[in-house]
């Protein structure tokens, strides 16, 4: 071979040899991060609104459905999966205490609140509703909307029986609600019922 064969041949296998070195030393691309904790990315196989396709699709009905679906008489077997499907994967529903003197069947009691997941208020309520009677429904409701964050004021009554005349409970639900994949989720809800003392103003009677 001429020299100037050999400086070409050379040339190219120097070129191979770079190429092959910069693939070998090219960083492999980063695995995609993991969903953030409390996402609904992060709960693929979170219960849909099975079922119930019209349960989620506006604020009204996701607050109809979440009064429907924990109503009915003793012995009734509730919906849990339609239950949880209301409320996003972390949802809380906190039950609000007030302070109590002692009495003379009950110490004192300084005011609290009891936060539960849905799973924890099937499993405080469902031996309940198996014995007890339970229909709650709103009597009004104030509804204040920014962007996707939806706040239910909601004014609710509790009967023992479907067509009682009169309420054994009245009181708030306050329903934190977000709009996110194309339906609506409750996120939280916190309640505080009437007490002597304590009645509903007229003004979230209406």
């Amino acid at each position: 071979m001429t020299r100037s064969v050999y400086f070409i041949l050379g040339f190219c296998l120097a070129g191979l040899a770079l190429k092959a070195g910069a693939q070998q030393s090219a960083p492999a691309a980063a695995p995609a991060p993991p969903p953030l904790v409390g996402t609904l990315a992060a709960h693929p196989d979170w219960l849909a609104a099975k079922s119930h396709p019209g349960d989620v699709d506006t604020v009204d009905h996701l607050v109809t459905s979440l009064y429907d679906v924990i109503s009915g008489a003793a012995g009734k077997p509730r919906d849990w999966d339609r239950f949880r499907s209301l409320f996003l994967p972390d949802g809380r529903l906190g039950v609000i205490r007030p302070e109590s003197r002692a009495t003379q069947d009950a110490p004192a009691r300084k005011g609290d609140v009891v936060f539960l997941t849905p799973d924890m208020y099937v499993q405080r309520d469902d031996p309940y509703f198996m014995t007890h009677g339970f229909f709650e429904r709103s009597i009004a409701n104030r509804v204040e909307v920014f962007g996707n964050l939806v706040h239910v004021w909601s004014t609710y009554e509790s009967r023992h029986a479907e067509h009682d005349r009169q309420p054994f409970a009245r009181g708030i639900n306050s329903i934190q609600i977000v709009s996110a994949q194309g339906r609506f989720w409750i996120a939280s809800i916190l309640w505080d019922e009437e007490r002597p003392g304590l009645a509903l103003p007229e003004k979230y009677l209406k």
